[in-house]
């Protein structure tokens, strides 16, 4: 009897509607970012080739720069601190006590808030006057404070609801990490005489390093393209101290009806984003290399 064979073109088929989709709704897109940055919009409507001009006049707009400083100095700050919290629950989460699932469950719970509604929700917790936050502060005799309505607070403030709303997403891939750790390693450590830090530093940050670099690159990636806080809290205020690059890209094509603008500021981004992703993946396999 002669041996059953698949045709190679049956595993194409079936992966033929996830490609279909990947070519129009992510590389599609990223292409008319590219080729739309060299064009610009006539006062009649008409679209032209303008070459450079774009990338000119961002480089020579100080609001631009503003822009991309805050959007640095965000990812700086929101990312590790990000990973820190979901690294902190996942462990808190993994240990076996009692109410475990009831904390799962909490550190979950942002999850299923859309974006838009968390930034509804942090609005209204945060309003300076009768914001339930500031009532707490008053109650425990402390002075209120603006969050977003300060120049100082609000890139601050806006990382904190960024945080509350990601960090138990990442929890879960982190999780998952430490879940992939054999119980037996820690367990010899600690007859060894290995502490608790010990053993965090000397066995589950090494063994963790992949799982943190996938987090870490795409939350840098998630939050270089965050809008909808910034859209429906701030509108990049105050004294533009939350104005990051995507509400940038959205003023331009949106408020100035700039799309050539918008598209050009849109391939800085990615720009950025695969530079920083691409330096975060090296720091992490020169540091695999020298443990190894």
């Amino acid at each position: 009897m002669a041996p059953f064979r698949v045709s190679p073109w049956i595993p194409a088929l079936f992966l033929a509607p996830a490609l279909a989709g990947l070519l129009v709704f992510r590389l599609g897109p990223i292409l008319i970012a590219l080729v739309g940055g060299f064009t610009g919009t006539t006062l009649r409507g008409e679209t032209t080739f303008v070459g450079m001009r774009n990338y000119a006049d961002l480089a020579a707009d100080p609001s631009f720069w503003s822009s991309v400083k805050v959007t640095l100095l965000f990812n700086l700050l929101v990312n590790p601190f990000q990973i820190c919290c979901a690294m902190g629950l996942a462990l808190l989460v993994l240990r076996p006590t009692r109410g475990v699932a009831l904390f799962r469950a909490a550190y979950l719970l942002p999850m299923t808030v859309s974006i838009a509604l968390t930034s509804v929700i942090w609005t209204i917790l945060l309003e300076p006057s009768v914001g339930p936050v500031n009532g707490v502060l008053r109650a425990l005799g402390l002075p209120p404070q603006p969050f977003f309505r300060s120049e100082d607070q609000s890139l601050a403030t806006l990382i904190l609801v960024c945080t509350w709303k990601g960090a138990g997403y990442w929890m879960i891939f982190l999780l998952a990490g430490l879940l992939a750790i054999p119980r037996e390693l820690h367990e010899a450590a600690a007859i060894d005489g290995a502490g608790a830090w010990q053993r965090f530093v000397r066995i589950t940050l090494p063994l963790m390093r992949r799982p943190l670099a996938f987090v870490l690159v795409a939350d840098t990636a998630i939050n270089f393209l965050l809008f909808a806080p910034v859209y429906v809290i701030t509108h990049g205020g105050p004294a533009g101290s939350t104005a990051l690059l995507m509400f940038e890209a959205y003023q331009a094509a949106f408020a100035l009806l700039n799309h050539g603008r918008s598209l050009a500021i849109s391939t800085v981004i990615l720009a950025i984003i695969a530079v920083i992703a691409v330096l975060e993946l090296r720091l992490f396999r020169a540091a695999h290399e020298r443990a190894g």
